[in-house]
């Protein structure tokens, strides 16, 4: 199910959109807070420059919305169809869910939005070895 040249395979791992050879973030653990947002600059397989234009990972934050509300449906569902929770129950697992999993949201949106504009090109780090070589 999630082999490289997979969208939701390069989404779900942080992995470059372009080669899915390595990680997007210099810390691949979305909890460490202080890092939650460094990236490399580029990849070093590929050579994909990550931030495509200035500002450019602004739009995740409306895909994060997206995300969030998907994981505030899945916490629901659970909490209050599942194991029959009241309301005010069901309420705290959601927003507990989602202060729980804001990391997780913050990065997979990111995934997204930058899978949203760049394909997989399993050819991609084998171009970027033959640009080198002709310099």
């Amino acid at each position: 199910m999630l082999k490289k040249g997979n969208k939701l395979y390069s989404i779900l791992t942080g992995s470059c959109p372009r080669c899915h050879k390595e990680s997007m973030y210099l810390d691949k653990n979305p909890y460490h807070m202080g890092k939650i947002f460094e990236m490399h600059e580029r990849c070093s397989h590929c050579g994909l420059k990550y931030k495509i234009e200035p500002s450019f990972f602004y739009g995740a934050m409306y895909v994060s919305y997206a995300v969030g509300i998907a994981f505030a449906v899945a916490a629901f569902v659970i909490a209050n169809l599942f194991l029959g929770a009241d309301l005010i129950t069901t309420f705290i697992a959601i927003i507990g869910t989602l202060i729980v999993f804001m990391p997780v949201i913050m990065r997979i949106s990111r995934n997204i939005w930058i899978n949203m504009f760049v394909k997989y090109d399993p050819k991609a780090s084998q171009k970027k070895t033959n640009i080198h070589q002709n310099e």
